[in-house]
């Protein structure tokens, strides 16, 4: 067990720590939890004899963690993952931490296999991840199979699956009579792991007690009503009725009720009483975090600030106007309208039926065109390549009557064919004498 009593520690005119007092039981998770610069971090330096307390004192087992008979046989900690030498190997270097506490070395591969490094144990630890070298410092806390463990931050770094694997452990450890000491940011995990909570701000002590009471001290739980949504006449009844009761009714935004002051029980009969159907009677509980924030809103030392930006906007040069907002941007699900349209229709396309190749425009109708504007070429294949699209380098036809020009025997037109679903390769050139010498 791991105790303090009136633990101070001051540095110079700061107060890191003041008047601290708990305990920290065997066969239990016990969650320490703090906003940054709370003190959290000196409280574990000084209960391993690496800050001396300015007045008071901390003990685990009834002893000063320097008094320990060997002490890394009975306490076992992670403060900082990044405590190692880079140009070690993860087996040589618990291999010295087992060498200075007398552990043999069969304890190393054991303990690199419980944290999953056996396949890296030969490899410099400065090459480690943020996760792997987290898992190291774990490993260096159960070398000695202390009774006794604090850990600093465990789960950071780690990816779903290491923590995953944290939190059973840590319960693991706990159920076999261990004292676990844990300090963590991460809520969430906080609230599945800890069996227990010591919540400190600005080094003082703030909340001692189980998390399901922690989370009611904290929170206002409150009852979640439905009637039915196509008799809104029920639900202003129901509401009157749990007024009357002494229940406070506020309502929701999806058109439920929600009633806190009045037990589940109570607010069925009197919805039976009052002859009003219920859809929905729900319990809700507000989650640890809520409850932390709560707690801890009057402790925080560092807050931000909205970002003004002052000097990064660019000014708009005279007569400019501002950019329109678009609607909906940066909300969940948007994206970006698509590009302006020609003729009304995506790349211009005519509509009504499509006409045959060389067939006039019915009056009223214009003819189809390409995607700049172009008329379409009437003997144009459809989805042929140019088809469509003006040709850049045509000469426009003079204007007036046109000089009769000696003309070439008329052809017989080409029945028109369709494109062809793949492009097909380019025909040879015909051979010329000039060529084949």
């Amino acid at each position: 067990m791991i105790e303090a009593v009136g633990l101070t520690k001051r540095y110079g005119d700061k107060t890191a720590v003041y008047n601290l007092s708990f305990q920290v039981r065997p066969g239990a998770v016990t969650g320490f939890l703090g906003p940054n610069g709370s003190g959290k971090s000196t409280t574990m330096r000084m209960i391993l004899g690496l800050d001396n307390p300015t007045s008071g004192q901390v003990t685990i087992g009834g002893y000063p963690y320097r008094k320990l008979p060997n002490a890394p046989r009975q306490v076992g900690a992670l403060l900082d993952a990044k405590a190692v030498h880079g140009g070690r190997a993860a087996r040589n270097h618990l291999l010295s931490l087992a060498q200075l506490s007398g552990i043999p070395a069969r304890r190393v591969d054991e303990v690199l296999g419980v944290v999953g490094l056996h396949e890296v144990a030969r490899k410099r630890s400065k090459g480690f991840s943020l996760g792997m070298g987290q898992r190291l410092g774990i490993a260096a806390a159960l070398l000695g199979d202390p009774q006794v463990l604090l850990f600093d931050e465990p789960v950071n770094g780690l990816d779903p699956e290491g923590i995953l694997w944290v939190r059973n452990l840590m319960k693991s450890l706990a159920s076999e009579g261990r004292t676990v000491f844990v300090s963590s940011h991460l809520m969430s995990e906080m609230a599945v792991t800890a069996d227990h909570l010591i919540v400190i701000g600005r080094g003082q002590l703030l909340a001692d007690m189980s998390i399901k009471d922690f989370i009611s001290a904290n929170s206002a739980d409150f009852a979640r009503v439905r009637t039915p949504d196509t008799e809104p006449q029920l639900r202003e009844k129901l509401s009157a009725a749990l007024t009357e009761s002494g229940g406070h009714v506020m309502p929701e935004q999806d058109g439920a009720l929600r009633v806190t002051g009045l037990p589940l029980p109570r607010i069925s009969d009197i919805a039976h009483d009052s002859d009003v159907r219920l859809w929905e009677l729900s319990p809700h509980q507000a989650s640890l975090e809520e409850a932390y924030m709560r707690m801890t809103q009057g402790a925080v030392d560092y807050r931000s600030t909205v970002d003004q930006k002052e000097g990064l906007m660019q000014q708009l040069p005279p007569g400019a106007q501002p950019p329109m907002p678009v609607p909906g941007q940066g909300q969940p699900g948007w994206y970006a309208p698509p590009p302006p349209q020609q003729g009304g229709q995506p790349f211009g396309m005519p509509q009504g039926q499509p006409m045959a190749p060389g067939q006039p425009a019915p009056q009223g109708q214009q003819a189809p065109q390409g995607p700049y504007g172009a008329p379409v070429s009437p003997g144009a294949a459809p989805g042929a390549p140019g088809a469509g699209a003006p040709n850049p380098y045509a000469q426009q036809a003079p204007q007036g009557p046109a000089q009769p020009a000696a003309q070439a025997p008329a052809q017989p037109p080409a029945p028109p064919t369709a494109a062809p679903e793949k492009p097909s390769a380019p025909a040879a050139a015909p051979t010329t004498p000039e060529d084949a010498r």
